[in-house]
């Protein structure tokens, strides 16, 4: 969530002409691979079509249950910022799929389709007034990107169809790409922390204080690869009980649309 959260894409991405940019990233638990998270994006005049997969492999993916998810988000880019239409979840976890399709209407509404069907415990019962306004994680990415090197001064409102979590960001400072240790990364790195906040839904866990969570943030780096204004996340780190978490860009391609790729993201 942490990587889809911080896609920067501010507005001047719909001016950058139609393209498709690339990003891997791979994500280690005490030095050993555990994750990869390969990232699509295609901007074609004012419009947008993001997704990411992330799945297990190395010795993570060997000795613990299977996860598979896709996430994809679609819209429009206005004078406000961006214009999301909707989003999707797709996750395989073990041998129990589930797909969520989010659709955003004005004034904060989200009509939500769950495949198989939730049903919710009381407890677990996500209100009207936490849905109002929430976003998938990367339709809320596109939307805090919008603010620029001033990402990280808001909150966010992520809902995967289960569970709705504020994220909260904070700035920490600027460093410059040729110290930050991130490959390929021009001009200077936002650097931030996130906190994140359980507001409602269904967790496997027991709720955190917030103290507990405050003393263990994620610190991520934003970073540009490209001539656009973009910040795409460069590298990550977290600690969590048992070992560091750290994420890491293995690479960053960019090309222009095909005519076909143009013409099939109008429709």
């Amino acid at each position: 969530m942490a990587f889809a959260l911080s896609l920067a894409v501010p507005a001047t991405a719909s001016a950058q002409g139609a393209r498709q940019v690339e990003i891997g990233y791979e994500i280690t638990f005490a030095g050993i691979a555990g994750f990869r998270v390969d990232v699509t994006a295609r901007f074609n005049g004012a419009t947008y079509d993001v997704e990411t997969s992330t799945f297990k492999e190395g010795l993570l993916k060997a000795v613990t249950m299977n996860y598979f998810g896709r996430n994809r988000a679609w819209g429009g880019f206005s004078s406000q910022g961006a214009r999301p239409s909707a989003g999707s979840l797709s996750i395989m976890v073990g041998d129990k799929p589930r797909t969520w399709l989010a659709q955003y209407g004005a004034g904060g509404f989200l009509q939500e389709t769950h495949n198989p069907a939730w049903k919710p415990t009381p407890q677990q019962t996500i209100s009207d007034a936490d849905r109002l306004g929430s976003l998938d994680p990367l339709s809320a990415a596109l939307a805090v990107g919008l603010a620029g090197d001033a990402a990280c001064d808001r909150p966010v409102r992520t809902n995967d169809g289960k569970r709705r979590i504020d994220i909260l960001f904070r700035k920490i400072g600027m460093v410059p790409a040729a110290t930050s240790g991130i490959p390929g990364a021009q001009g200077d790195v936002l650097v931030c922390e996130i906190y994140t906040k359980r507001v409602a839904g269904e967790f496997d866990e027991a709720p955190k204080e917030a103290e507990t969570e405050r003393e263990r943030p994620i610190r991520i780096w934003l970073a540009r690869f490209d001539q656009s204004q973009i910040r795409y996340p460069g590298k990550l780190q977290a600690e969590s009980t048992f070992a560091t978490i750290r994420g890491r860009i293995l690479f960053f391609r960019e090309r222009a649309l095909t005519q076909e790729e143009s013409q099939a993201m109008r429709k």
